[in-house]
């Protein structure tokens, strides 16, 4: 019987098959995806054997540039890649490397998200405004320049060593974190690299949280903010941590900045503030309101040009309304949904009433 959490678990068939399925999943169109689910069972086989017998190693990277919200780097690997880093993530590295993780750590973690962290800041607002009697505090809203391709190998790796026993698990670690050329950076587009840069600032998080002792501090992934009534205290907590980032090879961006906590900070695509009554407002960043009302416009030409379905336009739109509801934004939504109705008018026209 295989011992949950132990390095067999990675190459045990059942869960590098549960892996693969995961891995391929929206990718069947691929041609290269195509080549390995023919022969998938030939294939899982031959994966476990090199696990087994600690013959794996990672391949390299297809490289493409996103622009949406900004422009960066990803790197994706090869779907036998893929496969392997599902099942370590799945059997071993998720649990081992969370367990040391505060409670407002939110990014790529079962229960948490964009979500918990709002609620988050939300019941810090609150009950900083119900501890003080007002809004009158400060805040200090940082992120890091260029997170995951600052990340040092040596240092990650040392931080992973830390929460894995088993040796084979760390030489796979290891290769993972290597497989990118020189001592800086891993690959966005990696299903362990989320888990590697939750934890590469792990230790940030007990510094802010334990010696420190800040109260109102959370953080998704590079995107932090410190709450405190007293400015004097962020100023002496930006001090430290800079000293510790620059210690693990990385800085805070050029946008770090204390301010009122009047003004209201942004956070995970929203503008959260506090009214003079207590009140917490949760407005949608004018970003993703001018990215949704651009992607209408482009859905409209591409819609009646044919080269996008209904279906794929009402998903996209419905996944932007479900996050915007999450906001006191009941008018912005009700306005996008008029423009989304428009896309759809001239084929319901053509269509007639007899068709509908």
């Amino acid at each position: 019987m295989i011992e949950p959490q132990s390095y067999e678990a990675i190459y045990d068939f059942g869960n590098l098959y549960k892996a693969y399925k995961a891995a391929i999943r929206g990718k069947r169109w691929k041609n290269t995806v195509a080549k390995v689910d023919a022969n998938a069972l030939e294939a899982i086989t031959i994966l476990q054997a090199e696990l087994r017998e600690g013959l794996y190693t990672p391949g390299g990277y297809h490289e493409f540039l996103v622009f949406e919200p900004k422009k960066r780097l990803i790197q994706t690997n090869s779907i036998k890649d893929k496969i392997v880093q599902h099942s370590f993530c799945d059997q071993i590295l998720y649990q081992a490397l969370t367990r040391p993780f505060i409670l407002d750590n939110y990014g790529s973690q079962v229960g948490k998200g964009t979500f918990y962290g709002l609620d988050r800041l939300r019941d810090f607002m609150r009950d900083f405004y119900r501890k003080n009697g007002s809004a009158d505090g400060w805040v200090l809203k940082a992120d890091i320049h260029h997170y995951f391709a600052n990340i040092r190998h040596d240092i990650l790796k040392e931080d992973v060593a830390q929460y894995l026993a088993d040796p084979r698990s760390r030489a796979l670690s290891d290769a993972i974190i290597d497989s990118t050329p020189g001592n800086d950076g891993i690959p966005i587009g990696n299903q362990s690299s989320q888990l590697y840069a939750l934890l590469y600032l792990n230790k940030l998080d007990h510094l802010v949280k334990e010696g420190l002792r800040i109260k109102y501090y959370g953080r998704y992934m590079d995107d932090f903010y410190l709450i405190h009534k007293d400015k004097a205290v962020l100023q002496e907590a930006r001090r430290v941590i800079e000293e510790h980032l620059t210690a693990r090879g990385l800085e805070l961006n050029g946008k770090t900045q204390i301010f009122p906590l009047r003004n209201g900070l942004d956070f995970l695509g929203f503008h959260t503030y506090l009214d003079d009554n207590g009140k917490v407002i949760r407005k949608l960043r004018r970003a993703s309101k001018e990215r949704m009302k651009r992607k209408l416009r482009k859905y409209k030409v591409m819609y009646e040009n044919g080269a996008i379905t209904r279906e794929e336009i009402e998903a996209s739109f419905q996944s932007w309304r479900a996050h915007a509801s999450h906001g006191n934004c009941h008018d912005l939504v009700a306005k996008y949904e008029a423009i989304f109705n428009t896309i759809f008018e001239r084929s319901d026209e053509e269509s007639g009433p007899e068709n509908q």
